[in-house]
């Protein structure tokens, strides 16, 4: 199969293979929130030509490879989502990535692993759910941008904000609140399983009784970013979050062509709050020109090596 990507480019090489590729967002926002904009242009100095569309757009289908950028509103859609991503040709990162990643079930395989964790209980719908004492955080097990996550420091509140979660079929995570993030997440970005870049969340959650400030989509918490140069015992505890995930999916790091690590505190005690393989922002805006360019290369060359793995790379039609 030679796929070109437009019918009326003319290709300067036509026995080489042009792989389809697609950056996939929502409905709400198809290209995202303008953040990974330099993207197409990283990718098309490597050759590969990349449009955006959203992932349940029918088009995606017909893409040799997807990559998941915005797909903010999966979590509302995730049995519909999931079996999306079994459909697509070949998607970034994989299938078995996203369906383990997609529930924060996964905290306990990786606390299990030995990665310094933030304690996290998980109480499915019909489950008794006991609120620990103090200030706690309840959430949904299947969730991203902050949606139906609140801070209670009244347990009864919190019991009753979780049965109302259960009641909608969801199950719900419980987790102590850690009074560090009022400094905020310390955002680790890594590119094809190499260390890029980080930097800093600032808190999302307001403090018991107030309302998430949410974007208009309506798809995610605002953010207040800014950028960051963590410590090395920071990017230790990535480095670590990354290999015991690629160890449990029992593939390599470098088959996540991106992954964002969030932990709390600092070198003294980091803990993970949250590991993000499925469509986690990655803070391109926050590097300086020349670094975000770098770094989006560093992104586009690892296409290219998954393209390779893929069988989908520029020679691999040659011959057949």
């Amino acid at each position: 199969m030679h796929a070109t990507y437009h019918s009326n480019v003319k290709l300067a090489r036509p026995d080489i293979r042009h792989p389809r590729v697609v950056l996939a967002g929502c409905q709400a926002l198809v290209e995202g929130d303008g953040d990974d904009d330099g993207l197409v242009g990283a990718l098309r100095d490597r050759g590969l030509h990349a449009h955006w569309l959203a992932w349940d757009n029918p088009a995606t289908l017909q893409a040799d490879l997807v990559i998941l950028r915005a797909t903010w509103d999966y979590t509302e859609r995730h049995d519909e989502f999931l079996a999306w991503t079994k459909k697509v040709r070949n998607l970034l990162n994989a299938p078995e990535v996203v369906a383990w990643n997609s529930d924060k079930h996964y905290l306990l395989d990786l606390a299990a692993a030995g990665v310094p964790t933030v304690p996290s209980a998980f109480f499915a719908p019909g489950e008794p759910v006991s609120v620990p004492g103090g200030e706690v955080v309840v959430k949904p097990a299947v969730g991203a941008g902050s949606v139906g996550a609140q801070r209670f420091t009244d347990a009864v509140a919190a019991a009753e904000h979780a049965a109302a979660l259960q009641a909608n079929g969801r199950t719900v995570v419980i987790q102590p609140y850690d009074e560090r993030i009022e400094a905020g997440e310390t955002a680790l970005v890594f590119l094809a399983g190499k260390q890029s870049h980080a930097f800093i969340k600032g808190p999302m959650l307001p403090p018991p009784g107030g309302s998430v400030a949410m974007h208009d989509s309506g798809t995610y918490a605002e953010e207040q970013l800014q950028p960051a140069d963590p410590d090395f015992e920071m990017w230790d505890v990535g480095h670590a979050t990354l290999a015991a995930a690629a160890a449990h999916l029992g593939i390599e790091p470098t088959e996540f062509l991106y992954a964002r690590v969030d932990v709390i505190g600092d070198r003294r005690d980091p803990r993970l709050l949250e590991l993000e393989l499925v469509e986690p922002g990655l803070g391109w805006r926050q590097l300086a020109a020349p670094e975000r360019a770098l770094a989006q290369r560093q992104f586009a060359v690892g296409v290219e090596s998954a393209l390779e793995r893929l069988g989908l790379g520029p020679f691999s039609g040659r011959g057949r």
